[in-house]
Order: C-alpha cells, then structure tokens, then sequence
C-alpha cells in the first residue's frame, strides 16, 4: 500500500511540495504557517464569549513541549530488534526505588533483579516475549474478551502467561504500585501475573535510579508505554501502531479513574503509611469502570481529541433544558454541576460560577455512566472524585435516568453529602417540566437518528471527517455512509463514537478510519515537529489534517480526488459547521 503524505512544520515549511501547487488549480503556499485555504473568517470561528465551559491544559499552564528524549537500543534473542526511549527528568522530581520490608500476612512478591544495562536488555526481552503472540493468531482474541474468562486458576503462571489465548491479546493494560504490587490487568488474573508485574517494576525502578524516567520500549511491532505516577506505575502493552504520546494519554485516564474512587490524597496516605499496600482491597467492585475505560480509550475519538461530542438539538430545545435545570437548582444550596447526558454524548452542562468541568473529568463521569446497568433502575447517590477539579476532595452525584420512555441520564454533582432528598425533589419538577415543554421526545428523536450522515452534509468529495472546536472542547463526526456501508444496512456499529456502539465492537471500517486520524492527530501534535497541516495518500483515501488556533479538522476524500477539489471541500464543510453550529454545538455556557 501506497503512503505519501506532504506535511507542513510552521518552522521549516513544506517537507514536500504540493504537486503542482497553482499550476494545477491548487491555492498556492505562502510564507506563513499553513497551505492557504479560501474559507470565510466568520466559518472558521465559532467561539463565543459565553462558550467556555471546559478549562483546558493550555488554559492551566501546561506546556506543550516535551521532556528530552534519549534512545537505548537493543538486539532480543529472536533476532527483532528494539530500542528504548526514557526522559531526562527534572532535579528533584525522581521518585528513588527503595525495598520495603514485606509486613507479616502479605503475600510475597516476586520482583525481578535489574542491576545492569545488560540485565536491562534481559527484562526486556522477557517482557516483550510474555505479551506478544504469534501473527497467525493476532484476531484470535478481540478486544472486548473478557478478563475475567481468561483467569485460569487451574494453570501456573508460566503456563498461562505463554498460553496462546494470553498472548494474542493485542492490547495489555497493567498497574501496580512503586512496589510492584499488582492492582489491576485488563485481561487476566493479578495473581498469576506477580512474576510480570515485578518485572516491569525493575524495569521503572532501574531506569530511576540513572536519574531517567522510562518512557517506551518498541520490540518489533510491539510497543511498551510506561507511564510513572506516583504512587502508581502504568503500562500498555500494544501491536496496535498507536504513538507513544497517545497511549500515555490513556494511561492518564486509568490513573484518573482511580484517583475518581479514591482520591489522591487517600491514595498518597495509603501508600506512604504502606507503601507494599494491595490496593486491590479498596478497588474491588470498580473493575468493570476500568474494564469499561479500556474499551472506550481505543474506539472512542473523545479521549484522543480531549473533547466531547453533543446531543445534535435545535437551540431553542437545548436552551428550555438549560433554564429548567436552572431554574429547579439555583436555590439548592451547594451544587456545583448538572450534566445531561444520552448516548455518551453531552446534552446539557450547567455549572456554579468560576466553577469549570475539564473535559477529562467529564469522560470519567461519561465512563461511569456507561458502565453501570444498575442507574437506569434507581436514583443513585455515589461519592466521585473529579481529578481535574479538585483531586482531593469528593463531590456528591445524584445520578437518575430521566424516565423510562427517555434514557438521558441526569448527573447532580453537590460538595454537601446530604444533598440527596433536596436533589431527588429537584429532578422529578425538572422531569415534569421538560415533558410538558416536549423536550423529552426532542431527545429520543435525536438519540435514535443517526444526523449528521455524509449524504445531509452533501460535500461530495468527502467520505468522513471530525471537526473539532478548540474553544468549547467539543466536536462533530458523522456516522459512516456509503461506500463505507450498504444502503439499508444495520448502521448500529458504524456509529461515531463508542458509547453508541453495541458492546462497543467497533466496525473493521471505523476502526481503520480512526486510526488515520489517531495518526494524523500524533503528527499534528508532535512535540519534536508538529505541523499545522498535511496531506495524505494511501490506496483507499486521500486524507487532510489541518490545525488552527480555533478548530482541528481530519477529513477522508475519495482516493481520486485532486488536491484543489480537496481544499474546495474543505471550505464546503467549514461552512457546514457554522451553518449547523447551534445544533451540533453548545456555544453558551449556562450558570446557576
């Protein structure tokens, strides 16, 4: 398969040249940082001053650039060749490995000895072979197999982690503790699994010592991402070609999702006072919200974007759900959100003032939602820390399904613990109001359409795209359409986001959709050369990525097309978006 792609970096310019440029009807290059496209300044800006509802990491202060990297490679004994990157780590930020005495009644871990750079190379290769699987095999378990039909009792744990069905898993989630404590695996048993996860304990711990952080491991086409928060240490295993920066992206979510059960300052407490504590204790039960996690991080754009997807409702809809959810709290004393969710995707957000929701704390309660049967039959009231927010502390949520003709779920998030009653009371007018205002069937006709396809954008060239409004962390991809689908067909997994998704088994075609762009996305976003726009070209499309400082935009064109007819459609769909902004977007931000 053919690969060219023609990508731009706001230092250098062109890396190659557009074939043609003006000769061929292609808007010619200037000097400035991206490929000249015609498009309205109005089309390109959908920001308002009463958007903001999400604070983002640029808007916290977080730089962009990243840490050095340095390169260590290395030769496995069958022959595949790997190489390991670690990041020079701030003075005084490196957590030194200690041995901790094992307390009586603990289980005694078996850890690995790594003392060396040749002992290194070792681990690494015992670590690559325990979880990578034969080629023949590689479809032979899905990512949506259970772990806990993998949990053999009955076999060693050599046995198992070289049994056929362990290692063509292609996609491992491990954490543990500093101490190499097992806490949680996405597939299999912990127990059987004390042997790997001392292993890659060494392996962090090693690294360390030399004043170096860990980072990734690539053994043949398998990737190690290690992701080092104190008290925890995460780590994916992949032959999914996912870039390492994406994947310790979603290793941050696993972390979160944690820290949303606990805290982080009951997390740091326990771990301090015991630092070889079995955490498993306090998780057990929320596995299925990791489990869950793991599913949506590989199909579900949201995570990769740091964005969320609306409900597409008319304004007037959205803004009487708005004013009836304030006008039944503003006096409930202590509620800082009330978050209207359907289908995984945001219906309404209204917020305490100088209070703002971080569109990672709102996938941890997107997550939570989605994992639970048990909310659509009861009101819940369930303590949640929201990291992003205040990853101290725990809010309050109310959680209730609308009523059982609308299966919007309504989250209430109060600081008072005995907020119950007073919430409960509040939903049920909320209820009544949104009922006779007709706003209940509004939201089950949007839940059971699948707006926008391509054949209603009707831009002709374009197979697919994602938009994304970098103001308001939102945005819009279609469903899949023809030539992805029959006419006719069940669209149930052509869906364009996860939680849509039956059992989140993802069509092969999305999957394969999402994956350019998860790759497009990395090359935007590179720290060491990110571009502001490229052009791509395989056998079955030609793609677009293109950043600006207001939106994102990833788009699939039919592998025919020229690059004029591609920047035509580009400008086609940008003023789709801010035709239909209103109903694909939530441009205010409302307040209690």
């Amino acid at each position: 398969m053919s690969n060219n792609s023609d990508e731009k970096n706001p230092k250098n310019g062109l890396t190659s040249s557009l074939d043609g440029g003006a000769q061929n009807g292609d808007p010619s290059v200037d000097n400035g940082d991206i490929m000249e496209i015609p498009v309205e300044p109005s089309s390109m800006d959908i920001s308002g001053e009463g958007a903001k509802m999400f604070v983002t990491d640029a808007e916290e202060g977080e730089v962009p650039d990243g840490p050095q990297v340095s390169k260590l490679k290395f030769v496995c004994r069958d022959g595949s060749q790997g190489q390991v990157k670690v990041e020079k780590e701030d003075k005084g930020k490196v957590q030194e490995s200690s041995e901790t005495p094992k307390e009586s009644g603990d289980n005694v871990d078996r850890k690995a000895v790594v003392t060396n750079e040749q002992d290194l190379v070792k681990a690494l290769d015992e670590l690559s072979v325990a979880t990578s699987g034969s080629e023949d095999f590689k479809e032979a378990v899905t990512s949506n197999f259970r772990r806990q039909s993998m949990a053999h009792p009955e076999m060693s744990d050599e046995d198992f982690v070289t049994s056929s069905e362990w290692k063509n898993v292609k996609r491992h989630i491990f954490v543990l503790s500093e101490a190499g404590k097992p806490i949680y695996s996405r597939f299999g048993n912990e127990e059987q699994l004390a042997t790997l996860f001392g292993l890659m304990q060494a392996l962090v711990s090693f690294v360390q010592e030399n004043k170096d952080m860990i980072r990734s491991v690539k053994v043949g086409q398998t990737n190690i991402v290690f992701l080092a928060k104190t008290p925890l240490i995460l780590v994916c295993v992949s032959r999914l070609d996912e870039c390492v920066a994406q994947t310790q992206n979603q290793l941050m979510y696993f972390y979160n999702q944690i820290v949303s059960i606990l805290t982080s300052k009951q997390l740091f407490a326990i771990f301090e006072k015991r630092k070889n504590y079995d955490l498993r204790r306090l998780l057990s039960g929320s596995e299925r919200l990791l489990d869950n996690l793991g599913n949506l991080v590989e199909n579900d754009p949201s995570f990769v974007l740091g964005a969320v997807k609306c409900l597409p409702l008319t304004s007037s809809v959205r803004e009487t759900i708005s004013q009836t959810i304030i006008q039944n709290l503003s006096k409930t004393k202590n509620v800082v959100f009330a978050i209207l969710i359907a289908n995984n995707q945001l219906v309404s957000l209204v917020r305490m003032k100088k209070c703002f929701m971080h569109p990672m704390d709102l996938h941890i309660i997107l997550n939570l939602i989605d994992s639970s049967e048990s909310f659509k039959t009861a009101e819940s009231w369930t303590p949640l820390c929201l990291p992003r927010f205040d990853s101290s502390g725990f809010v309050h949520a109310h959680v209730s399904y609308l009523a059982d003709d609308c299966q919007a779920c309504l989250v209430l998030l109060a600081v008072d613990r005995d907020s119950f009653f007073a919430l409960s009371e509040a939903k049920q007018k909320i209820v009544e109001r949104l009922r006779r205002h007709n706003c209940l069937e509004a939201i089950n006709a949007s839940m059971s359409n699948c707006w926008p396809t391509m054949s209603y954008v009707n831009v002709q060239e374009v197979r697919h795209f994602i938009y994304k409004s970098r103001s308001i962390a939102q945005f819009i991809t279609p469903a899949l359409d023809i030539p992805y689908v029959l006419p006719g067909s069940d669209a149930a997994n052509n869906l364009s986001i996860a939680g849509n998704i039956q059992g989140h088994n993802v069509s092969p075609e999305l999957q394969r959709i999402y994956s350019t762009y998860f790759k497009m996305h990395s090359r935007l976003h590179s720290h060491s050369r990110p571009l502001k726009l490229m052009y791509r070209v395989d056998d079955t499309e030609n793609w677009i990525g293109w950043l600006t400082s207001s939106f994102e935009l990833y788009v699939a064109f039919e592998p025919l097309v020229t690059k004029s007819a591609a920047i035509a459609a580009v400008n086609k769909l940008l003023k789709w978006v801010k035709k239909e902004e209103d109903r694909i977007f939530i441009m205010n931000s409302p307040t209690f």
